[in-house]
């Protein structure tokens, strides 16, 4: 487990440089977080010492575990060598109004290689079949396969992943179907009765139900945390439903002497209350829900006193590591 959370930590410290800075904003709302996810978030005995798995569904935390283990390194490196292949992605897919995070779906489809082929005939790094290929328009054949063109074929990949989440309007079973079909998925809710992928996984295919949580996992060990992509239909519902939450009430004395900094990356309440010598009690009635939005990979305006504003500025970087270090060792209770 000590590879696991040096692998982790690295991910985290690389992500760290990427984190944009730390600015004022003049809103005064903040999430308001009145009830924990029944289902994304983990607070129970079990991973009490483990904070960072919190931001996952419970039942992939032993397959995500293991492949970061073995998969980790491979995909530290690939931040670096994909990046030009990540930056096609994003442009194109949000073009199609998909979130930039489904592009870790090639990842774990070819590795984001282009002349990758499957048992089954699935080409090209997003690992299509030729029938389907050529029903979005690619050419496939024995002198051309435009299933290999990063271009056409992210396209082609960003229009079925629309047509699927147009079907299931739920990101996991859009990889789910991606994989086995949206009739393999169709019937899986049918059987299950529950749209609910950690419901009715069990009757997909093992090979599907594994490909949902390799693509979590990715997410993770990318992003640093869970999102919106790695949650099911119910719980994007009750993300959406906090933010519409009421405001958080201050006297006007709170509101004067105090700033609002949006951040966003692993910082821990304990932690940034501890090292800028802040009651947690009052970090907290300022800023409730903290920890749980980073950590579902949220920016979060977090609110402080205007005395301790700078102080924070500068010392930004320390304590986002500062806070991910303690997340790992289970010091951030």
């Amino acid at each position: 487990m000590n590879n696991f959370f040096r692998i982790v930590v690295f991910i985290l410290l690389m992500m760290m440089q990427n984190v944009a800075s730390a600015k004022t904003v003049v809103s005064d709302t903040i999430i308001d977080d009145k009830k924990p996810f029944s289902n994304l978030f983990l607070y129970n005995k079990v991973a009490s010492n483990k904070p960072y798995q919190a931001q996952i569904n419970p039942r992939a935390i032993p397959f995500v575990e293991e492949y970061v283990r073995k998969q980790g390194k491979s995909l530290e490196k690939m931040k670096v060598w994909g990046k030009p292949y990540f930056d096609l992605y994003d442009q194109i897919l949000a073009n199609y109004g998909i979130p930039k995070e489904m592009k870790y779906l090639s990842v774990i489809e070819s590795h984001l290689g282009a002349t990758v082929s499957s048992w089954a005939g699935a080409g090209g790094p997003w690992q299509i079949m030729p029938g389907v290929a050529r029903q979005y328009g690619l050419q496939v054949g024995p002198t051309i396969d435009q299933r290999t063109d990063y271009f056409k074929s992210t396209h082609v990949a960003a229009r079925i992943m629309k047509n699927l989440y147009a079907e299931f309007d739920d990101w996991l079973l859009v990889v789910a179907a991606y994989n086995c079909g949206n009739g393999c998925v169709r019937s899986a809710i049918r059987r299950a009765k529950t749209r609910d992928f950690w419901q009715l996984q069990y009757f997909l295919p093992e090979e599907t139900r594994n490909h949902v949580k390799k693509f979590i996992a990715t997410h993770l060990i990318f992003e640093g945390a869970g999102g919106l992509t790695t949650m099911t239909a119910a719980e994007v519902a009750e993300v959406k439903a906090q933010k519409k939450s009421a405001p958080l009430t201050l006297s006007a004395e709170e509101l004067a002497g105090s700033a609002l900094i949006e951040v966003s990356g692993r910082f821990n309440a304990l932690v940034v209350a501890n090292e800028l010598q802040i009651n947690i009690q009052q970090f907290n009635a300022w800023n409730p829900g903290f920890d749980k939005a980073l950590a579902a990979g949220e920016k979060y305006a977090m609110r402080i006193s205007k005395e301790k504003e700078a102080n924070f500025l500068a010392k930004k970087n320390q304590l986002l590591l500062a806070s991910v270090r303690a997340i790992i060792e289970g010091s951030a209770q």
